[in-house]
């Protein structure tokens, strides 16, 4: 399987690889300058050069296996020492999956249980660090500008059509299941009660006033064209003018009277009518199908759909503009949000307890698919890759162990060797 991209080995992989090989010679030449030591004193033993020779033989020969062991461990790590395929080495390729699960176990256990979580987000101390940062007007000024670009790139994202159809369907569909007559007569009735509409009734007494000042001729042709065609005409005119001149009176009285019996005869036919709209069935079944023809109107549809574009329009405009109400509106807020944080101690205990249950549950529900990710992840890297990318991160340290090895197995070699030559002597 090819390396992940995330995985690839970089140039950098490729730095600290040279790094780890010139350990390794300097590691080697140890190993070799010890074993040249051994071969000289053992010489020089031999040739009868003095006993200071067996320490310095016994010191280099436990520091080349000193070497050698460590040799072995290193190279066991990530590959056969020698090529040869002797159990339990090359322990990074051959089990990789198996680290991988079990790092993925680990990082579950012990980094992702509730109550690590909860004593870490604890100990950060959000609300107060948070509601500090807000509280400064420059950060409120950057979280505001943030806000808007995401509110803008959103708007923009989403297809005007769309919106439309859910806002119009939305609408529609709560309109339809909603029974819309037993509000209104509610309404109705509270307004009666308070005499609301007694504004109404005066403006529609003076508008029809008005209007019969300025039309009186259109009045008396309209009771004249219904006149009988045998009466004379003037007799039509004088009926004619008769009638308007009564119509003018009454309304002129009910423009100017308060307590004219018209008047408190809509207020008794507005007050039934809100109680039927309330209470009568068959009231009610006319409202709801004037309100389903009325919602089943093309025009009133393009109207519902266009609403969104006027909403959207203004929001974006908003958004875009540093002065415009809705900026100003939302850094005041920050700003307050940031000063009650920063002070009031229960708001950040709430808030703190609402982000440490929110990342419960999140590690509690989906720990699974985290430590998946993570053995899932390893199991994908190519083993012969994954061993050169992480000796090229961690190799130069072990070459230290294979100096130390050799160091300290002289060391012990030769303090062995000055006990068991003492204790013979």
């Amino acid at each position: 399987m090819a390396p992940l991209p995330s995985f690839a080995y970089t140039d950098a992989d490729a730095e600290k690889q040279r790094g780890v090989r010139q350990m390794k010679l300097t590691a080697t030449g140890l190993l070799l300058l010890v074993a040249l030591i051994f071969v000289l004193a053992t010489w020089a033993r031999n040739s009868g050069a003095g006993p200071w020779t067996g320490y310095v033989a016994a010191a280099a020969e436990a520091g080349m296996v000193g070497a050698l062991a460590d040799w072995f461990a290193v190279t066991a790590l990530f590959r056969y020492p020698l090529g040869i395929p002797i159990p339990h080495t090359a322990i990074i390729p051959n089990k990789k999956d198996q680290l991988g699960a079990s790092l993925g176990s680990f990082v579950g256990e012990n980094f992702l249980s509730e109550d690590v979580v909860r004593a870490r987000l604890h100990a950060l101390g959000i609300g107060s660090r948070l509601g500090a940062w807000l509280a400064e007007p420059a950060h409120a000024d950057r979280v505001t500008a943030e806000l808007s670009t995401a509110l803008r790139g959103a708007l923009t994202v989403l297809r005007d059509s769309d919106v439309q159809a859910v806002v119009g369907e939305a609408i529609t569909r709560r309109a339809d299941n909603a029974e819309i007559a037993p509000g209104i007569g509610k309404t109705l009735e509270k307004v009666v009660a308070d005499g609301a509409h007694h504004r109404a009734v005066d403006l529609i007494c003076a508008r029809a006033h008005d209007w019969l000042v300025l039309h009186s001729d259109s009045v008396m042709d309209a009771v004249e064209g219904g006149a009988p065609g045998w009466t004379p005409r003037f007799v039509d005119r004088k009926v004619g003018e008769r009638v308007y001149r009564e119509l003018l009176r009454f309304v002129k009285e009910m423009r100017d009277m308060p307590g004219h019996p018209a008047r408190g005869a809509i207020d008794r036919f507005l007050a039934d009518f809100a109680a039927d709209l309330q209470s009568d069935t068959d009231t009610r079944a006319r409202v709801e199908r004037m309100k389903s023809d009325l919602l089943s109107r093309g025009e009133v549809q393009d109207v519902i759909a266009s609403a969104w574009s006027s909403v959207r329009s203004m929001i974006i405009s908003a958004a875009e503009d540093d002065r415009s109400e809705l900026r100003l509106r939302a850094r005041a807020s920050l700003l307050s949000l940031g000063a009650r944080l920063a002070t009031d101690g229960r708001l950040q205990s709430k808030l703190e307890g609402w982000v440490e249950d929110a990342a419960v549950y999140v590690v509690t529900t989906y720990r699974t698919e985290i430590t998946s990710l993570i053995s899932e992840t390893v199991a994908s890297w190519d083993a012969e890759h994954t061993s050169r990318k992480i000796e090229a991160h961690i190799g130069r340290d072990l070459q230290f162990i294979r100096i130390n090895g050799t160091v300290v197995g002289a060391m012990a070699g030769l303090l062995i060797y000055t006990v068991a030559h003492g204790l013979g002597a």
